[in-house]
């Protein structure tokens, strides 16, 4: 048999030593999965190693996953077809006559390409290359200007179809479409938030986000022909969450309708043609490979330290530390914007959700004020993803502020970035805040539709 060592010194050592080789600078993906195989020959005996295949396999086996290449590659074809900028420079020609107009198309066009791309990067760095030197070009406070792309574009965490919501409901045997649905509305709320927070600034201080001059407006009629020219990809959109929501197709067959949409999409703007199908296609298998791999690495080392009771460990010290169900859930969730600054969203989604959620059943439904026991995960999900959302923005380490950083002039401080950040982590945290105290803001949709 192998060393045996206490669960205390055991967490210690494991995630010491994770923290440590993520902090030199290895992929989270080999970190895990090679830690995790260490301690397995460390711990137990040949056979140990026996929990690699098992718990590699119901991945590889997995069908709600592979709607996760199909869906980055919609979004990758419709980023090639140029539709994030036509959409931008609609929304923008259509809102740009209003105080903090170009800040509001910003977020609104975010909200749109949320539902078209599942990845946070992809959202950021486009809004960031098209939309910032719009904004600056028109003496938008800069703040402003980086925070409304920062913030847009971290709604494709939430807003469906959201590659991070695959996963968890995979990992935490949740149905993928209850979970879509569920965070429908919560990404909304956040959305308008922050058009409200947006306007009602440059309302107050015309300065921060001034309308674009008399020359630049278009009339109705040439509003309403630029809506039109967005008809196709906006149907797409509609389309595939409407067959999820309705329940006529699983998400996995919505990806591939949406991913056949997509190609219909680029022909019709004429963006149909070799390089770009081969760009998205490249795209999508360097996504894909690093999202399986960390799944793979991940799923095996939180395998382990379930198996020497890990588990049962972090529910005794939350349990001890006397907080109530509550206090329990705020601790998870402030664990969980800390580990954001460090960890990217898979991983974090790997080593925390199979070791909270089985606590979060353990406290029970009534304990949050949930009629149905059913609705916990759900409920827990949406929040998982709210949290996951503001980890982005928050500085030392937002994945979001890096992404903005490598697009914005150098002219602009890597501070200023910061705190542009912060106004609408404040709102992050307040919408947190509704949707914990107001389930029913996750809940009632699904419900609605799935009774």
């Amino acid at each position: 048999m192998g060393i045996d060592i206490g669960i205390e010194l055991l967490s210690l050592i494991m995630f010491g030593s994770l923290l440590v080789l993520l902090m030199a600078g290895l992929p989270l993906a080999f970190v895990t999965g090679g830690l995790a195989c260490v301690f397995l020959f460390l711990l137990g005996d040949a056979r140990a190693l026996n929990i690699v295949p098992s718990r590699i396999f119901p991945l590889m086996t997995n069908y709600q996953l592979s709607a996760i290449p199909l869906f980055i590659f919609m979004a990758a074809m419709l980023e090639r077809a140029g539709i994030i900028n036509d959409m931008f420079d609609v929304i923008y020609k259509v809102l740009g006559g209003v105080k903090g107009g170009l800040a509001s198309a910003t977020i609104i066009a975010s909200t749109i390409l949320a539902a078209m791309v599942g990845v946070i990067g992809a959202a950021v760095v486009t809004m960031g290359i098209i939309a910032l030197p719009a904004m600056l070009k028109r003496h938008y406070d800069p703040k402003i200007a980086m925070g409304s792309i920062m913030a847009g574009g971290t709604l494709g965490i939430l807003i469906p179809p959201s590659i991070l919501a695959i996963i968890y409901a995979v990992v935490a045997e949740q149905s993928v479409g209850e979970l879509f649905i569920g965070a429908v509305f919560p990404g909304l709320l956040l959305s308008g938030m922050y058009i409200l927070y947006v306007s009602a600034r440059c309302y107050i201080n015309p300065v921060l986000g001034p309308a674009i001059p008399m020359e630049e407006r278009v009339s109705n009629a040439e509003k309403v022909r630029l809506v039109g020219k967005m008809a196709a990809p906006i149907t797409l959109v509609v389309v595939v969450l409407g067959i999820i929501f309705s329940g006529v197709a699983t998400p996995v067959e919505a990806a591939g309708i949406g991913t056949f949409g997509a190609f219909v999409v680029a022909a019709i703007h004429r963006k149909l043609d070799w390089p770009t199908i081969r760009e998205a296609c490249t795209t999508t298998l360097k996504a894909s490979a690093m999202v399986i791999w960390i799944m793979f690495g991940a799923t095996i080392f939180v395998g382990l330290y379930v198996l020497e009771g890990g588990q049962q460990f972090v529910q005794d010290a939350l349990a001890s530390t006397g907080l109530g169900p509550w206090g329990i859930l705020i601790l998870m969730q402030i664990l969980l914007v800390v580990l954001g600054m460090f960890l990217d969203w898979v991983g974090i989604l790997l080593l925390c959700v199979p070791i909270f959620v089985p606590i979060i059943k353990a406290l029970g439904a009534a304990a949050f004020g949930l009629s149905n026991p059913e609705d916990l995960v759900l409920w827990f999900g949406v929040l998982y993803l709210v949290n996951m959302q503001m980890s982005f923005l928050s500085p030392p380490f937002g994945y979001a502020l890096f992404y903005l950083r490598g697009v914005a002039p150098d002219s602009i401080p890597m501070t200023d970035i910061f705190k542009s950040a912060l106004p609408f982590l404040a709102l992050q945290v307040f919408g947190l805040v509704l949707c914990m105290l107001f389930p029913q803001i996750i809940t009632w949709l699904p419900r609605l539709v799935y009774g």
